[in-house]
């Protein structure tokens, strides 16, 4: 980063870590931390709070780490950690301000992030094609695949490749083509080299460097691994989807912070609203399968029509037996009149397990067409347990903070004050949703919900305060001097707590002071209806009096 910028950022930083601080005396699961010199100027800056890190526990399998406002056009160097949530929308896993480009910086900055995040390490990770993020994510995160985002590098080859564009105005149409929409490994190399040849650009040096990086951008590499794309061309945008129409060219440092806020409302907002739509609308269904059904009730909305469609393309694409070991049976899946696109599925009957070579399971989650047809003619009614990936259904937040994909907590993750915070947090808010339900629902809980208060307040009293209730290791409160150099631990003194639980408890009675007013309204709208179908008893009977 320019001193110039640097200088030009000036008071703006401090009043980002005035921000940070306050939220940390507020919440005990803020965490931030800063790299660099005495005066918090020089090094850069990473926060999260409790929500985006109890995100991370149920979605961390795949993050995108944008940096699309490091450029010079953007008057903030601020990046992001995201991720998908079960409905595929964008959902934050953390927010940096990067003062000082350089390798460190980075390692800095993703070992800080993977801190925060209790050293889950993800499956993948979508970044700008950047050598020294690479280089990062390399000493970090080595066994994380790695991929370029598909759209940096088209905009940056038509920047390259200019003259060639202008020339030739359908080589954009083919090169896209070419990365899109080639299948396998062989086909990308045979149609890549088809195109070069066809423009002369077999020496083109920005070309070959490409092609040398296929692995990290091109999607026929990839599909082995889990990215949470529903399709090619699903996620072939910018990165910055989170932030967009929120953080932009002309956003300084000193609005940045509440911008941040605005983004992070709006998508809780679109969250709450798709979980209400999964939860009080039933989609239509297009089969009388009984595993459209079973979909239909345990997925999200938008991650069922996406199964849907897999699941009515079965009807024109047929699954024909090509080989039987006993065990193992290959069947060969094609759509009518595109028999050459046809895909092999393996399917072993005893495990109720099959896999694919287009792989769509493996890279987003969801199965495929070829595989669902191949149940139908083996009369698979209902989905194997194995091809529904928690993180897209309903219950993607309830029960373990962990998906199928994630590797174990540490063991003693659970332990800190940290930790527990954000359990029951999230438990209380599901109790909540839950007990509101219902005027019987909500009366059972209510009585439960007084009966726990007692035995926690008695509890409080007759246990002592232990020598790991009296600290909190939390990264809010570090000043990173170095790369990986922490000062982990900050003290939570027993007034804190004290206050903590009146925060709590006083967040329980609003919730209480709530629940009232949804019982009151209920009641309410059952008299309003009570009326109503008195009043239309007495007409229906007039009218039979007049028809007399």
């Amino acid at each position: 980063m320019s001193a110039t910028r640097h200088r030009a950022l000036g008071g703006g930083v401090n009043h980002v870590l005035d921000y940070l601080r306050r939220m940390q005396a507020e919440n005990p699961s803020f965490f931030y931390a800063i790299q660099g010199d005495n005066d918090h100027t020089g090094g850069s800056i990473f926060w999260a709070d409790a929500t985006s890190r109890m995100n991370y526990a149920y979605f961390g399998d795949t993050v995108v780490f944008d940096t699309t406002y490091r450029t010079n056009r953007y008057r903030v160097p601020f990046a992001s950690f995201t991720g998908l949530n079960h409905h595929g929308q964008p959902v934050l896993f953390g927010c940096a301000l990067i003062l000082n480009d350089s390798e460190a910086s980075f390692a800095w900055l993703f070992q800080t992030w993977l801190h925060a995040m209790s050293d889950r390490r993800p499956i993948s990770i979508t970044t700008d094609p950047d050598r020294l993020i690479q280089m990062a994510v390399t000493q970090v995160l080595p066994e994380t695949r790695l991929r370029f985002n598909r759209w940096s590098i088209f905009k940056e080859t038509q920047e390259k490749l200019a003259h060639i564009y202008q020339s030739q105005p359908t080589f954009e149409i083919e090169f896209k083509k070419c990365v899109n929409e080639t299948e396998t490994i062989n086909e990308f190399e045979s149609s890549w080299a088809l195109l070069l040849e066809r423009y002369f650009v077999m020496d083109n040096e920005w070309l070959q460097s490409m092609y040398n990086a296929r692995q990290q951008w091109v999607p026929a590499y990839m599909r082995d691994t889990f990215f949470g794309d529903f399709s090619i061309t699903e996620r072939n945008i910018g990165l910055n989807s989170f932030f967009e129409g929120f953080v932009n060219a002309s956003t300084t440092i000193q609005m940045l912070i509440k911008q941040y806020e605005k983004a992070v409302a709006s998508w809780h907002e679109k969250e709450l609203k798709s979980d209400y739509d999964t939860t009080n609308t039933s989609p239509v269904l297009k089969t009388p399968s009984p595993m459209e059904k079973q979909a239909a009730n345990l997925y999200t909305r938008r991650i069922f029509m996406k199964f849907q469609e897999e699941l009515v393309e079965t009807l024109a694409n047929p699954a024909t037996k090509i080989d039987d070991s006993g065990t193992v049976a290959t069947y060969r899946v094609a759509k009518f009149g595109e028999e050459h696109k046809a895909h092999t599925v393996n399917f072993t009957s005893f495990e109720m397990k099959a896999n694919c070579s287009c792989q769509m399971f493996e890279h987003s989650g969801i199965i495929c067409r070829h595989i669902l047809a191949v149940f139908r003619a083996k009369n698979v009614l209902t989905l194997p347990s194995q091809y529904v990936l928690k993180r897209w259904t309903r219950n993607a937040k309830i029960g373990d903070m962990q998906d199928e994909h994630a590797t174990e907590l540490p063991n003693n993750s659970r332990e800190s004050l940290t930790d527990r915070y954000n359990t029951l947090r999230q438990e209380a808010i599901k109790y909540v949703e839950e007990g509101a339900k219902s005027i019987h629902i909500y009366n059972v809980a209510m009585d439960a919900l007084q009966e726990a208060l007692k035995k926690v307040s008695s509890a409080k009293n007759q246990s002592p305060v232990s020598a790991e209730d009296g600290a909190l290791s939390n990264g809010r409160n570090q000043e990173l001097h170095a790369a990986g150099d922490t000062e982990t631990v900050a003290c939570q003194s027993a007034d804190e707590k004290e206050k903590k639980i009146r925060e709590l408890t006083t967040e329980l009675e609003s919730i209480n002071r709530r629940c009232e007013v949804y019982r009151a309204n209920l009641l309410g709208v059952l008299r309003d209806m009570e009326e109503q179908k008195l009043k239309l008893s007495v007409k229906v009977q007039n009218a039979r009096l007049n028809l007399r």
